[in-house]
Parts: C-alpha cells; sequence; structure tokens
C-alpha cells in the first residue's frame, strides 16, 4: 500500500480539529460528567459523614478542571518536596467551590504542587460538602436557576457565600480542618514538618474556611494565612491570631469595594499584606493568563522568605 501524502495530511489536518474541539469543548463553563479520578495519597481524616446525604460523591468537569460534589468523606492529601528539597514550612490547602463542590485541581492539586516544588510540605484538604442534587443534569439546572436578590452590602464575612445564596453552617468543614491540622502535627516527624511553621492557603470558599478556623478553631494554631478571594468583610481579630497574606481582583464579586477583613488586622496591630489586583475575576487559582494578578503566587512565596517561615531549620 502505497504513502499518500494528500491523504496523509487529511487525516492529520481532522485529528487537530477533533482535538482543538474537544479542547475548546474541555475548557467552557459547560458541566460535563467526569470518573472519580484515582486519588492513592488521600488519608481519610475518619471526622464522619453529612447529615442528610444520600448521594454517592461524584464528580464533574467545567472550564476544563476536575470538580468534585456530594462530598461526605474528608481527607488530606500530602504533595511533599523532593528529598533534600523540604525546608520545614507546611501549608494545608483548602480549595473553593461556595461549600457545595471543590475545585481540586485548579484551587487545590496544582497550588500544592507548586508548593511542594519550593521546599514546601503541601496537603489538599478535600473538605466534607452540603448536599447538591444526586443527578448531574439536576445539579445544571440547579446551577442555572436565576440568581436570587443579592446579599444585603452588609453581609460582608469572611466566609461569606456568593451574594443571594444562603449563609452556611461551617461547623463539619471546620471539624476536617482541624483534624487535617492534628495529623500534621502526629506526622510531622515522617513528613518533616517544622510544627511552628504551620499555615493554611484557601481559594473562595476555601478562603472562607481558613478565616473561620482562624477566628473559631480552639486546636488549630496557624503560624500564617493565605486567605485567596476571599470574602472581605471586617471581623474580630483574635489576640493570636496569624500573619495574613491577601489577594483579590477589583474584578471579583466577593470584593465589592471592601477593605475590613484587612482593616481589622491592621487595627489589631497583626501583620498583614494585601494585593489588591487590576483585574483577574474570580477562580483564578495560580493565575489565568494576560491578568495582572498571575504572579500573586510569586508574591506569596517572596512574602514567606521575607518573613522568615521559608528559614530551613533541621534540627527542630
Amino acid at each position: 500500500m502505497g504513502f499518500n501524502p494528500i491523504k496523509m495530511a487529511s487525516r492529520l489536518i481532522l485529528a487537530i480539529l477533533l482535538v482543538s474541539s474537544a479542547t475548546a469543548m474541555a475548557q467552557d463553563g459547560t458541566i460535563y460528567p467526569l470518573k472519580a479520578p484515582a486519588e492513592p495519597n488521600s488519608i481519610p481524616l475518619g471526622t464522619g459523614g453529612v447529615n442528610g446525604q444520600k448521594a454517592p460523591e461524584t464528580w464533574f468537569r467545567q472550564w476544563g478542571d476536575p470538580m468534585a460534589r456530594n462530598v461526605s468523606t474528608a481527607t488530606l492529601t500530602p504533595f511533599l518536596p523532593a528529598p533534600g528539597k523540604a525546608n520545614g514550612t507546611a501549608v494545608i490547602v483548602a480549595p473553593g467551590g461556595g461549600f457545595r463542590w471543590l475545585s481540586m485541581d485548579n484551587e487545590g492539586w496544582e497550588v500544592a504542587k507548586a508548593l511542594s516544588e519550593k521546599g514546601i510540605a503541601a496537603f489538599v484538604l478535600k473538605y466534607r460538602l452540603h448536599p447538591t442534587p444526586e443527578s448531574l443534569d439536576d445539579f445544571k439546572a440547579w446551577m442555572n436557576r436565576p440568581p436570587a436578590a443579592p446579599a444585603a452590602p452588609s453581609d460582608t464575612s469572611p466566609s461569606a457565600t456568593p451574594p443571594g445564596m444562603p449563609q452556611l453552617d461551617l461547623s463539619t468543614q471546620l471539624a476536617d480542618a482541624e483534624a487535617a491540622y492534628a495529623l500534621i502535627l502526629k506526622r510531622a516527624k515522617e513528613w518533616g514538618v517544622d510544627t511552628d511553621r504551620i499555615g493554611m492557603i484557601g481559594f473562595s470558599a476555601g478562603a472562607g474556611l481558613t478565616m473561620h478556623a482562624t477566628l473559631n478553631s480552639k486546636t488549630m494554631k496557624l503560624a500564617f494565612i493565605g486567605p485567596i478571594y476571599g470574602g472581605m468583610g471586617p471581623v474580630e481579630v483574635p489576640k493570636n491570631a496569624p500573619p495574613m497574606f491577601n489577594v483579590i481582583a477589583t474584578d471579583d464579586f466577593l470584593f465589592r469595594g471592601q477593605f475590613g477583613v484587612v482593616d481589622s488586622w491592621y487595627k489589631a496591630g497583626i501583620p498583614v499584606e494585601f494585593h489588591l489586583y487590576q483585574n483577574g475575576g474570580h477562580g483564578f487559582g495560580l493565575g489565568n493568563p494576560d491578568r495582572t494578578s498571575n504572579r500573586w503566587f510569586d508574591a506569596f512565596m517572596h512574602w514567606l522568605e521575607v518573613n522568615k517561615f521559608l528559614k530551613n531549620e533541621p534540627n527542630k
């Protein structure tokens, strides 16, 4: 059978078009079903289930990213630095999703990998969620329902869900965060963690959980926190609150011209660094193309270094 360059070129063009079409489909805002990915290193936290949750955990893909919903078993997944690279610092990473789903890759695994490459032991917290409809079609309809009336401007608490959605009880998620922290303490020697340098960062709802843990936990003694595009309302800052690195963009619907949480930290006399970016929207994770918010991670690493959170103390 002879080689036909025209036919070969046609097949190549067709293949490229199919791949391009699939990529475009994966990158739009449509919700697609997704088989649950393997999580071989995830560690169950043993914090129980979710009251009233009858649906099993399922996954979907949106904007090209894998998302988990109806999570009723909390887990912690370690991303440890390469041997000889660890500096002793640890970070709990809390993905966002309105406490109804979790953006596991964009705001979890990708961030944890980036931290581990910098010598930081990162731990992705897959916390329990409030129930959503079991069928994907019903979930899509629920997601696409007309928005409720906007929340009042005074509803600006750091753990606030998007405007129009009801406030949620975060005691379940707080228990998961506390269990994650306790597990890191327990296995600190094994994982090469300095227990005086355990911090927590979170995105959107994960930022709300990070703040909620900071304000309410009796067992977590975080060395630093990084709420990334979370609520910006004022809070009552505990005397022992950790330094805070805060990031949001002006075109984020959670910003709304609010500086309350930053002002609260400043008035409490606790170190705070705030990055208000011109653009970036919401849910940008490590960054999206052509946005000023794209270098927040570099700024975060510099902040950790200047504040000596990355100091390697092998004898501790």
